[in-house]
């Protein structure tokens, strides 16, 4: 990093009234990793597949492109914002500047809780395919003890330093990405049972406007694979030439990570080997029935193996961007604790308490499954609905801004089409959200049903008390 790209970030920070502790180490193709891993379309994929099989039968894939280019219109107001304020923590110090401290406050308690969600969902995830990595079957309550590990292995790497990181989010784009194409590309040369006219066969779920209602439901999982481009803004305070360069990288994502999503989906797709018995459940993990069949136990395992570098990145690329967002919000003084999340260590110029809580409250969530597995179910629910909810908050906060005449004057700008995007970004991610919580298992108890409304009405209702009872937003230390 050169002296005049260094001075560069540190004036446009100091007009923002700052002045960053953090070390400018992360390159821009790290930046981007850590987006990538974020998102990380072999965990999307994988995790979600059959439930998106069963709802919607192989259309389902168009969603991929659908959600792809709505996240898209969200990720290029994203990129407007960041590149005038290039702020470690996001979505807190975008929608502070935006709109004003009480819209922030709320924006990131929803946004931490998203997360916090997140890494639990996660490395609950994980747990089954080690599982099948090792050849061990475990309980429920040896899957929550395996998540807990890995929450533990990322907390313990994310406090090495922002290099490390860096290192270790490249690392897992690189094997993600190449376990993407080489066993999409295997699956697609050596496997393929199925025509490609299956990605237009509707099954048994109805034909024409009746086969909308399984789209949308189907749709979910894709929803599920394109967030993570703002994690780039997140470490914002750790990149060089952020105000070019993060955008760029948010862009990045969303074209590879979702093209690689895509790539994936499509490759399972038309080498299942029954895609009646996928469709219908009867095999309920045709994911692991298609790469066994395929490419033989060995094989597999070489994928799971794959698949848990996956995992882990995707923890430490999540448990970073918390982690900054804590930081963001304790240094302003908006947040209980502040005077010890607002640190950052001398040695590794990371916020080390921050870290650390973003470690214990998720391995506290994962715990609950250790007695009730339905709770935790419900709460875990809440991650990308939580998610989906901080970005439309941003999106609301810019179109607000502009109505007020904001002009976004960073190095990346989309000039009159700014409005006209911003508009777009929002009634998508509306739609999105609706989608998203819209209860569909009537058969399930209400808790599961109607879990996404539940978690979500809990987690606002909790901030707006205590934003109404402590009033954080009176504060706030920075001018």
């Amino acid at each position: 990093m050169n002296q005049k790209s260094m001075d560069q970030d540190s004036a446009q920070l100091e007009a923002l009234g700052l002045k960053s502790e953090f070390e400018r180490s992360m390159s821009f193709w790290e930046n981007f990793s850590l987006g990538f891993t974020y998102l990380s379309p072999v965990v999307g994929v994988y995790s979600v597949f059959a439930l998106a099989i069963q709802a919607g039968g192989p259309p389902m894939i168009w969603n991929y492109l659908l959600v792809g280019f709505g996240q898209f219109l969200v990720c290029l107001v994203f990129g407007e914002i960041v590149s005038q304020f290039p702020i470690s923590g996001g979505i807190y110090p975008w929608s502070l500047r935006l709109v004003g401290e009480r819209w922030a406050w709320i924006s990131a308690w929803v946004y931490a809780w998203a997360l916090f969600t997140t890494v639990a969902a996660v490395s609950v995830g994980g747990a089954p395919f080690l599982s099948q990595l090792i050849g061990i079957e475990f309980g429920n309550s040896g899957f929550i003890w395996i998540a807990i590990v890995m929450i533990l292995i990322s907390t313990i790497l994310n406090l090495s330093g922002t290099r490390l990181l860096a290192q270790v989010a490249f690392f897992g784009f690189l094997c993600e990405l190449i376990g993407a194409v080489v066993v999409g590309g295997y699956l697609l040369i050596f496997a393929k049972v199925n025509s490609i006219s299956i990605l237009w066969n509707t099954f048994s779920f109805g034909e024409g406007a009746n086969y909308l209602p399984a789209f949308l439901a189907s749709s979910v999982a894709a929803m599920f694979c394109y967030y993570g481009f703002e994690a780039c803004g997140d470490v914002a305070e750790e990149t060089p030439n952020a105000s070019s360069a993060i955008p760029k990288s948010m862009r990045m994502t969303i074209y590879i990570g979702g093209g690689a999503a895509t790539f994936v989906c499509l490759a399972l797709l038309l080498a299942v080997p029954d895609i009646n018995k996928a469709i219908s459940g009867e095999d309920s993990d045709p994911v692991t029935t298609t790469l066994t069949q395929a490419m033989g136990i060995f094989g597999y395992r070489m994928v799971i193996v794959v698949v848990m570098i996956s995992f882990l990145s995707c923890l430490l690329s999540l448990q970073a961007a918390a982690s900054r967002l804590l930081f963001s919000f304790a240094r302003d003084g908006m947040i209980f604790g502040s005077k010890y999340l607002n640190h950052l260590s001398k040695s590794n110029k990371v916020p080390v308490n921050a870290l650390l809580i973003t470690g214990l409250i998720p391995i506290l969530i994962a715990s609950i499954g250790h007695w009730l597995q339905d709770a935790v179910t419900t709460i875990i629910s809440f991650a990308s609905a939580g998610i989906y909810i901080a970005f439309q908050m941003v999106v609301c906060a810019a179109l607000y801004a502009r109505y007020h005449g904001w002009k976004p004057k960073g190095s990346f700008t989309l000039g009159k089409l700014g409005i006209w995007i911003n508009v777009l970004a929002l009634i998508y991610g509306v739609t999105a959200v609706a989608n998203m919580v819209w209860p569909r298992t009537p058969e399930e108890p209400w808790y599961i049903n109607y879990g996404m409304i539940f978690t979500t009405l809990i987690v606002i209702s909790t901030g707006l008390l205590y934003l109404l009872i402590k009033k954080p937003h009176l504060q706030r230390k920075l001018p």
